[in-house]
């Protein structure tokens, strides 16, 4: 059994049952599908890779606590769709106790339930599973309870199983920075690589043929390649515009590898030298997220965290002329949204916004401090609209973020994407050396 699923049962209430279902796949068209992708959830605690399954955990039956429903063998469709595990395989590769077809789950539903007091599931995910439950449960009201009882109370696992998935093992850490050698690598290829008249798509194409070819299954996200102006786009996935002398190239793209996501944003010039107003915003972004990797470590808070970027945004604001005024009149009025309007980071894990309360309370009043384990990013920017007549001219059009991984560690904190640089006369130098060849 894998040790993400022990702990899951050791946390569960006396006498509960839970059920975790898979993801499916999705209709791309007609009769095509997207690429599948598992559920986060259930592929931490099963790791088990098809669609369709369902997870039974069940602490009181003591000769199977952990049932999986599956995809029956089936040798037609797996001419025309690929292989499956079948019940042996679920038993034999994936540690499960007992595995069943998928097609009896439906039938079996009285006894998995009937006498628990506790059910742990995550309604609105999977419809067709709401409807399933809720019938049955349904069914027992109206045979006014002359069976076993059904449980009474329903509790959603997904905080649960953020709270674990904050945490990360020693494993799980080792596979994140797999993820992010292999972004890394690619952002540094892209550097070498970026001339002027390229196209925002060729440098995103170059970039996920190498993250798969190092062997991740493909990339964290929609990458975003922004050049120019389009850098100021916070969330611009078009990706298709030329690249011109001059301007800058934002590329925030990550890899995945065995479920776990890397994020990391660069910003350089398209022809390997910064401009003298490009440098000046450079400068103060890289300053501050520099100043925010030390910051994220051991009883700082998240809300700290981004209090302290903010506070060291303003005034890297006012120095370039963006702002003008008392910092903390400024931040008061909250000014600096016009040219920071994000949170200077997330957690990352199996999902790139990955799992888990930035709260102690539920409130919302209280930030969680930060505890080994637990990887964040850090990425602060400055971004000037190259409408905004208010700001220098020289400074419109601008965008810039830079981005980093970081896992809190117990005397400090590690950054897992170190390997890419970030400074700027690194950067050039990488560029230019490239352009010689």
């Amino acid at each position: 059994m894998r040790e993400q699923l022990k702990r899951f049962i050791e946390q569960m209430e006396e006498n509960s049952v839970a059920i975790i279902p898979a993801a499916h796949e999705v209709t791309r068209s007609y009769d095509t599908e997207f690429k599948f992708r598992q559920d986060s959830d259930f592929w931490y605690l099963t790791g088990f890779p098809e669609p369709d399954a369902i997870a039974i955990i069940d602490p009181n039956n003591k000769r199977s606590p952990y049932t999986l429903y599956v995809r029956p063998r089936d040798p037609l469709m797996e001419t025309w769709f690929g292989r499956r595990e079948g019940v042996e395989g679920a038993v034999k590769n994936y540690g499960a106790d007992t595995a069943l077809s998928v097609e009896r789950f439906v039938s079996d539903l009285p006894k998995l339930l009937n006498g628990r007091d506790h059910l742990y599931y995550r309604f609105a995910v999977d419809r067709e599973l709401d409807h399933q439950i809720l019938k049955y449960l349904t069914e027992q009201r109206v045979r006014r309870l002359k069976t076993a009882y059904p449980p009474h109370t329903i509790i959603d696992p997904t905080p649960m199983i953020g709270e674990m998935r904050l945490h990360k093992s020693p494993e799980e850490v080792e596979l994140m920075q797999i993820s992010a050698n292999i972004a890394a690598e690619a952002h540094i290829l892209a550097m070498k690589k970026v001339r002027p008249g390229m196209n925002e798509g060729q440098v995103e194409a170059l970039m996920e043929a190498y993250m798969k070819d190092r062997g991740a299954s493909g990339v964290a996200y929609n990458s975003i390649v922004g050049g120019g102006d389009n850098a100021t786009i916070l969330h611009y996935v078009e990706n298709n515009m030329p690249l011109k002398d001059g301007d800058l190239l934002l590329i925030d793209a990550g890899a995945e590898y065995k479920g776990y996501a890397s994020d990391i944003t660069r910003t350089f010039p398209v022809n390997g030298k910064f401009t003298a107003a490009q440098r000046e915003v450079y400068d103060v972004v890289l300053d501050v997220q520099k100043k925010c990797i030390e910051f994220t470590v051991v009883g700082n808070t998240h809300a700290q965290r981004q209090e302290y970027s903010i506070e060291l945004l303003t005034e890297g604001m006012k120095k370039l002329g963006l702002l003008k005024g008392k910092t903390k009149d400024l931040i008061k009025k909250k000014a600096y949204l016009k040219y920071y309007m994000h949170g200077v980071g997330h957690w990352l894990g199996l999902d790139v916004h990955d799992a888990g309360r930035y709260y102690v309370d539920q409130q919302a009043k209280h930030s969680k401090p930060y505890a080994p384990g637990m990887v964040l990013t850090v990425e602060p920017g400055i971004y000037v609209s190259p409408d905004d007549k208010a700001a220098p001219a020289k400074y419109r059009g601008i965008g810039i973020r830079i981005e980093d991984d970081v896992l809190v560690t117990e005397d400090g904190n590690r950054n897992l994407t170190a390997k890419v640089t970030k400074e700027a006369d690194e950067i050039e130098a990488i560029m230019q050396k490239a352009s010689r060849k």
